[in-house]
């Protein structure tokens, strides 16, 4: 005999399980509810991978530890929603979907190869591995793909635009997710010197035998910060501008970048005592994100032609950046930075803007009326 959940999915499968090409006409019931369990599935990723952080400053490895399952239960609801968009068509047009399956795929792919990863090398915390940016990539694939979906099909209810903003957080959180390691560590080191290390005897034992040194201060450095100090502003402002460029673009409201770099940093600060009150490391916390989405938002005043908008844009990112990190150095913590590289970042910056506005301007121009089921906004 059928149970009501039972039930209610044989009626699903019945209406909606059937063979169709991407862009065909979808209820408007049905996009809905299949991009709201995008979203779930995304947010159980994301709790799954901050929990999983910690974790690895605290524990050696265990691919069956409760943040692994958390975000599998993630991963499974995304790899499914995935298949179905892929066989019925429903909610997705072909660009869409390749992103989806491109970035599922990659995702898929990354996952032997980082078990495979640590099977050989054992130790793998730096969040800056190879095996790493395959997942991150495969995420920021797949996340592109579902914005696209959300912007092409989701009703324009109220909840279009809070859903927009929040696929644009997860694809925040995901550019921003490696320089974790540099935060984690910073603290990692901190507890060291207080005598009351984070990291369980046997993980800090693991590490040293791993470079061939006792457990010493030396060891817990090249286990916390394993990288050059210039990666964590030079990747951190440049990948966070740029997300932050493109979601200003497609939200298009005032301030939205602001919001969603406020929505991230509000995140940390909610999941800090959190993991505080479970006994697991702490963080510090990139509280300076905030300056710069403000700074992407004032580029986008309109009062400025869209270049010298880019370059100063650019220059106020960088300099907020730097100062903010320095900032909280002096207050309280933060990685350690090269501030040299402020040059870099920059010019690399001003480029990378230049060219999203360029091609994201070639895209409106040629834009047509996207085929939908409900109006977009």
């Amino acid at each position: 005999m059928k149970t009501g959940v039972a039930d209610r999915i044989a009626r699903f499968r019945d209406q909606y399980w059937e063979r169709g090409e991407p862009g065909r006409e979808t209820p408007a019931v049905l996009t809905s509810g299949l991009y709201r369990l995008w979203l779930l599935g995304l947010l159980l990723k994301l709790i799954g991978s901050s929990w999983d952080v910690a974790w690895h400053f605290k524990w050696l490895r265990d691919e069956l530890a409760p943040p692994h399952m958390i975000n599998t239960v993630g991963t499974v609801i995304v790899v499914g929603l995935t298949i179905f968009h892929t066989f019925t068509g429903y909610g997705v047009d072909r660009t869409s979907l390749r992103l989806m399956q491109w970035g599922t795929g990659i995702f898929l792919v990354a996952l032997p190869i980082d078990l495979i990863n640590h099977r050989i090398n054992g130790l793998d915390i730096t969040s800056w591995s190879g095996s790493h940016a395959l997942l991150y990539l495969g995420t920021a694939i797949m996340l592109a793909g579902a914005i696209r979906g959300w912007l092409r099909y989701f009703p324009a209810d109220r909840w279009r635009v809070p859903g927009l903003a929040a696929l644009w957080f997860f694809f925040f959180e995901n550019a921003w997710f490696p320089n974790q390691h540099q935060e984690y560590g910073i603290l990692e080191i901190a507890s060291w010197d207080r005598g009351d290390p984070y990291a369980e005897p046997s993980l800090l034992q693991f590490a040293a035998d791993q470079i061939g040194r006792p457990v010493d201060r030396a060891s817990i450095v090249r286990f916390s910060l394993p990288i050059a100090d210039w990666v964590y502003p030079v990747w951190g402002l440049i990948a966070a501008a740029a997300v932050l460029v493109i979601a200003r673009r497609t939200i298009a409201l005032p301030w939205a970048a602001t919001a969603v770099a406020a929505a991230y940093v509000g995140y940390r600060c909610l999941i800090w005592p959190l993991l505080a009150g479970i006994d697991f490391p702490i963080s510090a916390i990139p509280l300076f994100l905030i300056l710069i989405g403000a700074a992407v938002d004032a580029a986008h005043l309109g009062r400025v032609p869209a270049l010298p908008a880019a370059i100063l844009g650019a220059a106020a990112t960088t300099g907020l950046g730097y100062g903010g990190i320095w900032l909280q150095q002096q207050l309280n913590a933060a990685p350690p930075v090269s501030y040299p590289s402020a040059a870099a970042t920059f010019l690399i910056l001003a480029t990378t803007w230049i060219a999203l506005d360029a091609l994201l301007r070639r895209k409106a121009a040629r834009r047509h009326s996207p085929v939908t089921t409900t109006p977009i906004a």
